[in-house]
């Protein structure tokens, strides 16, 4: 159940819409998802938080937007967001995973979590040549 209502005509407002319409030509598609209806309560937040996803996830960079969305689909599974889960893993899906990649993935995931875990029980002390400060 959701702390907020979204606004009913979000598109109604001029600024909304602009966003909208921004996510529609970078994405090259007419869906608009839950999120961006209901961070349209507050036009500064939409804007705020679309500008940014924009700049790292749609803009060209060195790493590869499937790598991208699996990336922050592991965050979200580390941070417990069923919503980012499912969006950024069919994110992944649209721009080329297949079903052995997303299992290849998972297996990472499981494994970087429990390896997290052993390692923050026994708080083993960090190898001196992991420590990019001490190779200058």
């Amino acid at each position: 159940m959701s702390t907020i209502s979204p606004p009913e005509n979000p598109e109604a407002n001029p600024r909304v819409k602009a966003v909208f319409d921004d996510i529609r030509t970078t994405r090259r598609s007419d869906f608009i998802n839950n999120l961006w209806h209901y961070l349209a309560f507050d036009e500064s937040l939409l804007e705020n938080t679309w500008r940014d996803v924009k700049a790292v996830m749609a803009t060209p960079s060195k790493l590869d937007p499937m790598t991208k969305e699996l990336i922050y689909a592991a965050v979200s599974i580390a941070n417990s967001c069923e919503y980012c889960i499912h969006s950024h893993t069919a994110a992944a899906r649209a721009k080329g995973m297949d079903d052995e990649q997303y299992a290849e993935f998972l297996s990472i995931v499981s494994l970087a979590g429990r390896t997290n875990q052993l390692l923050n029980g026994i708080k083993v002390p960090i190898d001196k040549e992991f420590d990019h400060e001490e190779k200058k």
